[in-house]
């Protein structure tokens, strides 16, 4: 991938994971964003059609998934969003599947031990707003609340892309 097309990439992927962090959202101008780099992406690559179709299935597959309520809407274009900036074919696609998915099960791995340690802090609205969101995340780990699973989808879009960016930038 182009490295003045993935350098916005990855911030907004970065972008998106602390957002939803700290809201459980992800804007729709994100995924949007996203979409335009990866169909600008896929045209300097001269394969924009097989990533629309990558793109168009993931986002069949991730809507059912909404349908059940295994996964937020946020999540699901923001997914289907990143899938158009990883080059189109089975291996590049694999690898960003089973890294999203693994870094899904660290995040949640995480989220569940920390469950069981993790007491429940007072409600305060003191503090600097990195105290403040640290508080809140602990208060939703106490509870078991949602995942933040934009910042698994950014840590697998962002270890996809790194060896598709060429290395010779200078």
């Amino acid at each position: 991938m182009n490295p003045v097309l993935a350098v916005p990439a990855a911030g907004l992927l970065g972008y998106a994971a602390l957002h939803d962090l700290a809201v459980r959202t992800v804007p729709n101008w994100l995924p949007a964003l996203l979409l335009v780099i990866g169909v600008s992406a896929r045209l300097l690559e001269h394969n924009l059609l097989a990533g629309l179709i990558a793109a168009g299935v993931a986002f069949a597959v991730l809507f059912a998934v909404w349908l059940v309520g295994a996964m937020g809407g946020g999540d699901v274009k923001l997914w289907a969003a990143a899938v158009l900036l990883v080059p189109p074919g089975w291996q590049p696609q694999l690898a960003f599947f089973v890294n999203v998915v693994l870094a899904g099960g660290v995040l949640a791995m995480a989220y569940l031990g920390l469950s069981l340690v993790v007491p429940r802090p007072r409600a305060s609205t003191q503090g600097s707003h990195l105290r403040r969101l640290l508080r809140v995340e602990l208060w939703r780990i106490g509870r078991r609340g949602p995942l933040p699973y934009a910042c698994a989808i950014a840590a697998g879009g962002i270890v996809t892309l790194i060896p598709h960016i060429p290395q010779n930038l200078g």
